[in-house]
């Protein structure tokens, strides 16, 4: 048995996932926890670690489950292959990826990064650059900016902010 990599359709990593197990095929899909803005609010969400690609393990002998029905699965746009061979993975980067997947748990990778250059796009500050500090856990965020020479700390909401670059 080896790992294999499907590629899957856009944003349909989970569909295929799903749709491969109840095939009873073994599948593995490294996902990371995310911050994101929804409706002005930051919210946790878990991305695939490799948008459009999930894990597959497959056997070699005839009497294996196929790889026909794979690329026929919903979600999936194809195996990935290497000329006509099927792109094999090393069992221990899956090892790997599973042990991260245990260490990192619930730290989500975060929206904004402290000490991030940062551009203020609402409010009497629009287009002032700042400096971004932390999230002050009230649904806003803690900048800092230079007024009248000096830095000054405000305290904004999320939405108000985009990355500079």
């Amino acid at each position: 048995m080896h790992w294999h990599v499907v590629h899957t359709k856009p944003r349909q990593e989970r569909c295929a996932l799903l749709n491969l197990e109840q095939q009873g095929y073994e599948c593995y899909l490294p996902v990371i926890a995310v911050e994101k803005l929804r409706q002005g609010v930051l919210t946790l969400a878990e991305e695939p670690l490799f948008p459009r690609y999930l894990f597959i393990r497959l056997g070699s002998s005839t009497s294996d489950k196929g790889w026909g029905p794979i690329r026929s699965t919903k979600g999936v746009s194809r195996l990935v292959t290497f000329g006509s061979e099927p792109a094999k993975v090393d069992e221990r980067l899956i090892a790997q990826l599973r042990a991260r997947d245990r260490q990192v748990g619930e730290q989500p990778r975060r929206l904004f990064e402290p000490g991030e250059r940062v551009l203020i796009t609402q409010g009497p500050f629009a287009g002032v650059e700042a400096i971004y500090q932390m999230s002050d856990g009230e649904s806003r965020v803690m900048v800092l900016i230079e007024l009248l020479s000096k830095p000054v700390q405000l305290g904004l909401a999320p939405t108000r902010l985009r990355k500079v670059g």
